[in-house]
């Protein structure tokens, strides 16, 4: 049994999991729990911050026995970006947490497209209706109550540290980057975002460095220090080390090309935000990755497990079928919030086995020209894959294939769980470098099925 471990939590849209690694950066021991997000109106995605405890308690108590006799140096907390929760002064959400696949404050972005250019732009990050600063805007109009009962306003992970904490209201940069409400040129709160969203500027937390340490939790495992944390997409940046580009590939599909300049951009294709070292990425975001084929599973009657054996033992090109996976609309420069998803190209030959090779493709299409806009250097070290939809081979085979480009699957099971985890030892001053994270790498290979079959989505 190691002497001293950290913990890491990934707190995702659909699940938490917990890892504790050792001093030689080996994940010891982990749990993980899964919890459904709650849709109460088509343009709804909601979740109660009480569903994120429980499953955080439920992990501990997993993990708890692998640890006995064990020190537990620190906990970090990564935290899926963009949502909103409105907490009163004891740090209790007072109506559950607004999340980043919500859609219902699209006709709040006028207030943002309304702002002077200059104060636009210095905002450099496309207008997404699931950010914290038209949620909030939202609630003003719709739950004004809700508001004036608030003390503070926090991102999903600071929400579940504050049931573990009494302390003031933080969050950090990677997180407050990432809400519309920051000003990339000064690396603060942007006064006029904030004023357009229409809520009192004492509501926003206090912005600390992520591997701060902000108190102390009563853990089953101990007495633990916690860190204020980070977004999951730079955390996940963190695990990986410095890739030229990185993949994280779960419900949605993040690509990250670290060493962004912040500069002001009145609209951006891409997302610019602070990561959890002091430094800046840029995104592209694709809010439907693995959660199309989820969908596409239960449509086709098929496990994911099998969508995916289903879709490597079809012939490249799917019988000429092509699929967008845009089922709740996009961000960015990819496709537009109105797009929806479909199949094209049917005809009375098409089996079902193609529409399951076409819906691994069509995602794989969507990150390829997610990666475009992201003017990547050409250059031959590999992408990095992150996330739990990069595990099937022919995922990753795909990926190398469209993206001309080497790939390296990095086998962790929540790379942004051990980022937090990595983030508590430089809170508390213990360095660890993950182990086993050289992963296998996909290289590409010309196929023109496929090159057609790319042809054919770029005109669909």
């Amino acid at each position: 049994m190691p002497e001293d471990v950290l913990l890491g939590a990934d707190l995702g849209t659909s699940g938490l999991k917990l890892l504790a690694l050792d001093r030689a950066g080996r994940v010891v021991a982990e749990a993980e729990r899964g919890y459904a997000v709650d849709r109460p109106g088509p343009d709804r995605a909601e979740t109660d911050v009480a569903t994120w405890r429980h499953a955080l308690d439920e992990a501990l108590a997993a993990v708890a026995p692998a640890l006995a006799g064990a020190r537990v140096t620190g906990l970090g907390i990564s935290g899926q970006m963009h949502g909103t929760v409105v907490v009163d002064a004891a740090g209790r959400a007072l109506r559950p947490a607004m999340l980043w696949a919500d859609s219902r404050a699209a006709a709040e972005l006028d207030l943002w497209r309304a702002l002077p250019e200059g104060d636009r732009a210095a905002l450099a990050n496309p207008l997404v209706a699931g950010m914290t600063g038209p949620m909030l805007a939202w609630l003003a109009r719709h739950e004004p109550r809700v508001l004036e009962r608030a003390a503070a306003v926090l991102l999903p992970k600071d929400a579940l540290r504050a049931t573990l904490l009494n302390g003031p209201a933080v969050t950090d940069r990677s997180d407050a980057s990432a809400t519309l409400l920051w000003d990339v040129t000064t690396d603060d709160w942007s006064a006029p975002a904030v004023a357009a969203a229409g809520v009192d500027p004492a509501l926003l937390p206090v912005v600390r460095p992520s591997d701060d340490v902000v108190g102390t939790a009563p853990l089953p495992v101990g007495e633990v220090p916690v860190v204020t944390g980070g977004a999951d997409t730079p955390l996940a940046l963190l695990a990986a080390g410095a890739p030229v580009a990185q993949l994280n590939l779960g419900t949605g599909a993040q690509l990250l090309r670290p060493g962004w300049v912040p500069r002001p951009v009145a609209d951006p294709v891409v997302h610019g935000y602070a990561d959890v070292s002091g430094g800046w990425y840029a995104m592209a975001a694709l809010q439907n990755g693995g959660s199309a084929w989820d969908w596409v599973g239960d449509v086709l009657g098929m496990s994911v497990p099998d969508l995916f054996a289903t879709a490597a033992a079809t012939p490249a090109g799917a019988g000429g079928v092509a699929f967008r996976p845009f089922l709740t609309g996009e961000r960015g420069g990819i496709a537009r919030p109105s797009d929806r998803g479909g199949w094209s190209g049917l005809h009375p030959g098409t089996t079902r086995a193609d529409l399951a090779r076409a819906a691994v493709e069509g995602v794989v299409f969507a990150i390829a020209a997610a990666l475009r806009l992201l003017e990547v250097p050409e250059t031959d070290e590999p992408v990095v894959l992150t996330g739990g939809g990069g595990r099937p081979a022919v995922v990753r085979q795909l990926l190398a294939d469209v993206l001309r480009r080497p790939v390296r699957h990095l086998p962790l099971r929540s790379a942004s769980a051990i980022g937090a985890a990595l983030l508590a030892g430089r809170g508390t001053g213990v360095h660890v470098v993950p182990a086993g994270a050289a992963g296998e790498v996909a290289e590409p290979r010309q196929d023109a099925a496929l090159q057609q079959a790319a042809d054919r989505w770029a005109r669909f």
